[in-house]
């Protein structure tokens, strides 16, 4: 049996006995409701920091956190949520705790959802977003220096893309993929050996590539559906990269960590042993999530003072 955390094995147990369908079984829409239930229920509350909801020209819903003495850096958050659920408020608290703990300002992308909008609406939301944020619009209070692409799961699979995209156009003086996905082909390893009982399941992440890609199953390989499949990843800016022990998409962290540093890009690596896909936006149900962000925020703060 693999190594799970006490905090993490009790959330399992409770989630386990909840009764009702699985997401693999629901539709897209009680999918959100599931989603936005749960980080209710399991997440921490905000705090207290200033925050402002913005709409880009081109109708891209975002928020703005903005801790006291921030800087000319701006993370761009891009949540996770499969590409066809979570939005801005499953990931409101964690986003202003990055803004809190880095000193940085913070905005967070409402990018298109499948499968009413698939692939690759999301990436194209996201590098418009980033474009846009890069230009110091007046709404964000002051000039930016440069962007962070920051996400987690499929928001990691978003920064990956956008920074692979817009790394030669605009500054980015690092990149953070948090538990992403990076391979939409794998299913081996990790996938298979925590596919089921570990809240993200092998099922669920079907279900999400069915609804993201219907259309465009051809494109699996593209890199802004599958990162780790670009042609070349050198001279890409440094990458702080987070995984969990337990998680589906272990291995496709590891991978994409381990052709950045084959390509020459400075990596920080990071994995929570006995840790849960999903943990950042349920700290407060796993208690040691909260330390694993920490420790990712100080190593981030680390590879942003070398850069």
């Amino acid at each position: 049996m693999p190594f799970v955390r006490p905090d993490v094995a009790n959330l399992l147990a409770m989630l386990a006995a909840q009764p009702g369908p699985k997401l693999s079984e629901i539709s897209p829409a009680e999918g959100r409701a599931m989603m936005a239930g749960m980080t209710q229920l399991l997440e921490r509350p905000r705090g207290d920091i200033a925050v402002a909801d913005l709409t880009t020209p081109g109708g891209i819903k975002a928020r703005l956190y903005t801790p006291a003495n921030a800087g000319g850096q701006v993370v761009v958050y891009y949540h996770g949520g499969g590409w066809v659920i979570g939005d801005l408020d499953t990931h409101d608290p964690l986003c202003a705790e990055i803004a809190r703990q880095m000193g940085m300002r913070v905005v967070s992308i409402d990018y298109r959802l499948a499968p009413e909008h698939p692939f690759p609406a999301a990436t194209e939301d996201c590098i418009a977003a980033t474009r846009w944020i890069v230009g110091s619009p007046a709404e964000l209070g002051g000039p930016v220096s440069g962007v962070i692409p920051a996400g987690d799961s499929a928001g990691g699979n978003l920064a990956a893309a956008v920074t692979q995209e817009l790394h030669n156009e605009i500054a980015i003086p690092a990149q953070w993929l948090i538990y992403p996905a990076t391979d939409m082909t794998a299913g081996e390893g990790s996938m298979v050996e925590f596919g089921d009982g570990y809240l993200l399941t092998k099922d669920s992440m079907d279900w999400f590539h069915a609804h993201y890609m219907t259309g465009s199953e051809n494109k699996r390989l593209h890199p802004w559906a599958s990162p780790l499949h670009a042609e070349s990843l050198e001279g890409l800016p440094p990458a702080m990269v987070f995984t969990c022990g337990l998680d589906p998409l272990r291995d496709q962290g590891r991978a994409y960590a381990a052709r950045l540093i084959e390509s020459g890009v400075r990596v920080v690596y990071r994995e929570a042993a006995g840790q849960i896909h999903g943990c950042f936006t349920l700290r407060q149900g796993i208690a040691s999530a909260h330390d694993d962000l920490l420790g990712c925020i100080a190593d981030l703060k680390l590879l942003l003072a070398g850069a």
